[in-house]
């Protein structure tokens, strides 16, 4: 069962594919201008969970983990806006971060950000972000964990549970 907070949801997915498609109806609420965070351990769900994403948003892609390439852009035919799924992990500094010139994405309109390891540099998120906690429980259930900041996500996050949960 869901524990649940007027900014928090969290939900137990019991494979990856149910992670996946938890990912997928999320991506079908962003609409440009959304930052969300994907923060876990190495195999915690974070990839499968933004690929989700990528199929319920509409891009004509797959997105894979953009580890060593740091930022893959992708689209839909749909509209303009573009998909930046971003991977900080091998980033070791605000310089590096910085260079990389995501300020300048993070909160446009035309744009969704959708950030790995995100807990290795907090300052980059502006306050207003979806953050999603994705945590092993074993070796096929996760704990992911939605934690809104600011009116625009935490409107997400509303009609996301309205929609997984009735409430």
């Amino acid at each position: 069962m869901p524990i649940i907070t007027k900014d928090n949801l969290e939900f137990i997915s019991r494979s990856p594919e149910q992670t996946c498609r938890l990912g997928a109806r999320l991506g079908r609420y962003l609409a440009g201008g959304e930052v969300v965070a994907l923060e876990g351990g190495l195999g915690a769900g974070k990839t499968v969970f933004a690929q989700g994403v990528g199929m319920g948003w509409g891009a004509t892609s797959r997105l894979v983990s953009p580890t060593y390439v740091l930022v893959r852009r992708h689209q839909r035919h749909q509209d303009s806006l573009d998909l930046y799924h971003i991977d900080l992990y091998r980033l070791n500094s605000a310089g590096e971060v910085e260079m990389l010139g995501l300020d300048e994405r993070l909160g446009d309109p035309d744009a969704i950000c959708l950030i790995e390891w995100p807990e290795r540099h907090p300052a980059l998120f502006p306050p207003e972000h979806l953050w999603i906690h994705l945590r092993m429980l074993d070796e096929y259930r996760r704990s992911v964990v939605f934690q809104a900041h600011g009116a625009h996500h935490q409107a997400i996050l509303d009609h996301f549970r309205q929609e997984l949960l009735g409430l």
